[in-house]
């Protein structure tokens, strides 16, 4: 899909001090959003934009179009589908 999101929305809502549990109990998100969104998946406007006013941004801050439909990252990073770099245990540095 050529749109993507440009950022970890969960957890950048988490930073913001909205974790899955108060999305959930506070009624914020759906439980299907908050798994469409771990899962890189369309979520409706109306999401978006109580996304958009939980995180103080722009749509265009949280998504991105890319023509050719592959990841926008060129920084050899290894990147899973949805484009967000994940660390094996070995690269991890605890």
């Amino acid at each position: 899909m050529p749109v993507k999101y440009k950022i970890d929305v969960l957890a950048e809502l988490k930073k913001a001090g909205y974790n899955t549990t108060k999305l959930r109990k506070d009624k914020l998100l759906a439980e299907g959003v908050i798994q469409s969104l771990r899962n890189g998946k369309p979520i409706s406007f109306q999401n978006l934009s109580r996304i958009c006013e939980m995180l103080n941004c722009q749509p265009g801050d949280i998504l991105e179009y890319n023509a050719d439909g592959t990841a926008p990252f060129d920084d050899g990073f290894r990147r899973d589908k949805e484009g967000f770099i994940r660390l094996t245990k070995k690269e991890r540095h605890d």
